[in-house]
């Protein structure tokens, strides 16, 4: 089970936490695209490209609604032959960076269009957009290899979509193994009722981990980032009752007072009226050695891969630099070379 990070790109900060993460010995570094929050994904991923030489790199997550298929596309392919093949292009159906803007996520079905249009755009195929064949010109003569697309996935329509059209599935419902299993099963039935092999698909979850000896230390800096996932799954016209009992209350608290002003922030009301019992079910927060016995149970549930969030945006500094190295040690355990 490969180990990545999900990190949020910083002005001046962005090479140096690609070169970090992979010195570090992290797999992947993926960025959050929520342009409000962060700078332009795009320009940041060029700089980790060029301040790093194995490490896999990509969005955590982009979304449909705000970014042409034909310009995601331009912008994964050219940073594909900049950093020699490295890239994923993580996508959903966008929540912050459409709130952001007074915006809703795409509906499941503009979701599946514009996953069409955009394999086709990364294959350097012709897609016809209001009857005008439209293709990525610049491609023409240059040899790169395939972009993977990964679709982050709560629910069971966007599972199906993305069983369908994705390379990679990333569940963002928690850090239950069983539930994440379940996840992986709904997935593969989906693949075999649309005639694909579901060997062909990586399967992968965001899990947010803090990890530190002082377990309340621990709970107090995941809380924002939790929450952000915890709302994920507790998006309206989602069946909470499919959720297990120790996640439904949260999940409606969620539904209903998420406040995307304070969002993926720890000091939240929001994320304070999480509790103790609620964390430990949907993340990863103590210490190092609970750490890997949890980590050991998603490698039992059949991901290849995790994308570790790795704390509150206002996680103070004191306990981010620690986990992070704890983090490193973890992934030399679960995840050796």
């Amino acid at each position: 089970m490969k180990l990545g990070l999900l990190m949020f790109p910083s002005p001046t900060g962005s090479a140096g936490m690609a070169k970090l993460a992979e010195g570090l010995g992290f797999r992947s570094l993926v960025f959050a695209d929520t342009q409000c929050l962060t700078p332009e994904v795009w320009s940041h991923l060029m700089l980790a490209a060029t301040a790093t030489e194995r490490i896999e790199i990509g969005t955590g997550v982009t979304n449909p609604v705000s970014r042409d298929p034909a310009v995601t596309a331009s912008a994964a392919l050219a940073l594909q032959v900049e950093s020699g093949g490295r890239v994923v292009l993580g996508i959903g159906r966008g929540d912050s960076s459409m709130a952001k803007i007074g915006r809703r996520p795409a509906p499941p079905k503009d979701f599946d269009l514009y996953l069409q249009r955009l394999q086709a755009y990364l294959a350097g195929e012709e897609v016809l957009r209001e009857g005008y064949p439209s293709r990525i010109e610049w491609l023409d003569g240059i040899d790169v290899p395939p972009v993977p697309i990964e679709v982050a996935a709560t629910g069971p329509k966007v599972i199906e979509i993305a069983a369908q059209r994705a390379d990679r599935i990333c569940f963002a419902v928690g850090a239950d193994a069983e539930r994440i299993a379940d996840c992986i099963a709904s997935a593969r039935r989906a693949a075999e009722k649309a005639d694909r092999d579901p060997d062909s698909i990586r399967f992968g979850a965001y899990v947010n981990c803090v990890i530190h000896p002082d377990r309340e230390v621990a709970r107090e800096a995941i809380r924002g980032g939790l929450s952000v996932f915890a709302h994920f799954s507790g998006f309206h016209g989602m069946d909470i009752e499919t959720l297990p009992e120790g996640s439904r209350a949260a999940a409606r608290h969620l539904r209903h007072h998420y406040d995307m002003a304070n969002h993926a922030l720890a000091g939240s009301a929001h994320a304070q009226a999480l509790e103790t019992d609620f964390i430990h079910r949907f993340g990863i927060a103590g210490p190092l050695e609970e750490a890997v016995a949890r980590f050991q149970e998603l490698e039992h549930s059949g991901v290849d891969f995790v994308r570790i969030v790795p704390g509150s945006r206002d996680m103070p500094a004191e306990v981010a630099g620690p986990s992070i190295r704890s983090l490193a040690k973890l992934s030399e355990e679960i995840d050796p070379r």
